[in-house]
């Protein structure tokens, strides 16, 4: 799991089955510090609704994303677990 700030959002007019309907966020990694940046931006699913600016908590647990958008086929790697108070 990784803390990141949510800096944008992005759309696709062709994209694998298992994502039809769900946002797509870019998600900026931010290191312990909270404000500085830690590796390249990555796109998540988001299914609580976070907006840009939260800060949130994202996973790479594939069983997770598997049972968020119920496909045990999904190419998606990134999902957001949590949005920080």
């Amino acid at each position: 799991m990784l803390a990141g700030r949510v800096v944008g959002t992005a759309r696709a007019t062709i994209k694998h089955p298992s994502m039809k309907g769900w946002r797509l966020l870019l998600v900026q990694p931010i290191a312990a510090d909270g404000r500085s940046p830690d590796g390249d931006p990555v796109l998540a699913v988001d299914h609580l609704g976070a907006g840009i600016g939260d800060q949130v908590i994202i996973t790479s647990d594939g069983k997770h994303t598997q049972s968020v958008l119920q496909d045990k086929k999904t190419p998606v790697r990134w999902s957001v677990v949590g949005i920080a108070d």
